[in-house]
């Protein structure tokens, strides 16, 4: 009896059966966050339409507009996530693109100190940067796993 006891809570310390619980919990999570997400795009997809009923207010409308794709490009990356158990760079960048201009419209350019607009811009460019050289980094990186030791070997 004792045997088969210290064989079983040995067994909850395996590393595999940690990761995958641990992988399991995860996606408990992540799926939680989808669930979250799409509560709120339909939350803001109402408030919009019962802004329609008022008088209209352009610069709210686009603003409710662009919050709402936003909220759908987070979803299909936490879906992409699910599904392949890795972010898109590429689609977190263009995310970050379209909240930083909707930003923008929403305060309007006009509006916004010199500094931050400077400092706003340096930042597209960054990301700009990021999305322009992610073909090459990719092509890096899978030349990069084809000279790993473990592939050498065989």
């Amino acid at each position: 009896m004792p045997k088969r006891v210290i064989a079983e809570v040995q067994g909850w310390f395996k590393r595999e059966r940690i990761v995958s619980n641990l992988e399991i919990f995860q996606d408990i999570i992540v799926i939680s966050l989808c669930l979250g997400l799409f509560g709120v795009m339909l939350i803001r997809l109402a408030d919009m339409f019962s802004s329609f009923l008022h008088p209209l207010d352009l610069r709210e409308v686009t603003s409710d507009i662009l919050f709402i794709l936003i909220l759908v490009e987070l979803f299909r990356l936490l879906l992409d996530y699910l599904q392949q158990q890795h972010i898109s760079v590429g689609a977190a960048v263009e995310i970050t693109i379209v909240s930083a201009l909707r930003e923008v419209i929403l305060r309007g350019v006009l509006e916004i100190p010199r500094d931050q607009i400077f400092a706003l811009s340096v930042f597209l460019v960054v990301l700009a940067g990021i999305l322009a050289a992610l073909p090459w980094m990719s092509l890096f990186f899978e030349g990069a796993k084809i000279l790993t030791p473990e592939t050498t070997e065989e």
